[in-house]
């Protein structure tokens, strides 16, 4: 099997695992009451007023994002959405970090302040992780032709 035969299953496998992180990030959130609105308020970014609608439109975003991409449904766009998503939670961690807070990204629920012990490590491990999903996102924007996807480009 050459090289151009082996893309499309490795984009077929990125699709699925943004597809299950977002599906699951996203209902996680869903679930919680005020949980990613909470998250959100313990990154001290945005205005405390957009704090209800960031929390409530996050987690739709997500299952949205996920349900196209485990359909291959606008494949490019959605890829595209995602790699900025994550890229967005980079540079929040990053930010974070940076003014020396210690809080719980809030990336699979939960969120808000928590004790600074082991903080650095837990940072570098979230935006490690959070670099590679935006990777995968990067990938299948360029090449979005993948296998079981309802959208055949």
């Amino acid at each position: 099997m050459n090289q151009s035969n082996r893309r499309p299953i490795v984009a077929t496998i990125f699709r699925f695992i943004l597809a299950g992180v977002l599906l699951y990030a996203g209902g996680i959130k869903i679930m919680e009451p005020h949980g990613a609105r909470d998250a959100i308020f313990a990154y001290r970014i945005f205005p405390p007023s957009w704090g209800n609608v960031l929390g409530y439109a996050l987690p739709l975003l997500e299952i949205g994002l996920g349900l196209l991409l485990a359909m291959g449904l606008f494949v490019r766009v959605s890829a595209m959405i995602t790699a900025i998503l994550m890229l967005s939670f980079v540079i929040g961690i990053a930010s974070v970090w940076a003014r020396g807070y210690s809080i719980d990204c809030g990336c699979f629920g939960g969120g808000g302040d928590i004790s600074p012990a082991g903080r650095a490590a837990r940072y570098t491990q979230e935006i490690i992780r959070d670099l590679v999903f935006a990777g995968m996102g990067l990938w299948l924007f360029f090449k979005p032709r993948t296998l079981l996807a309802l959208e055949k480009i």
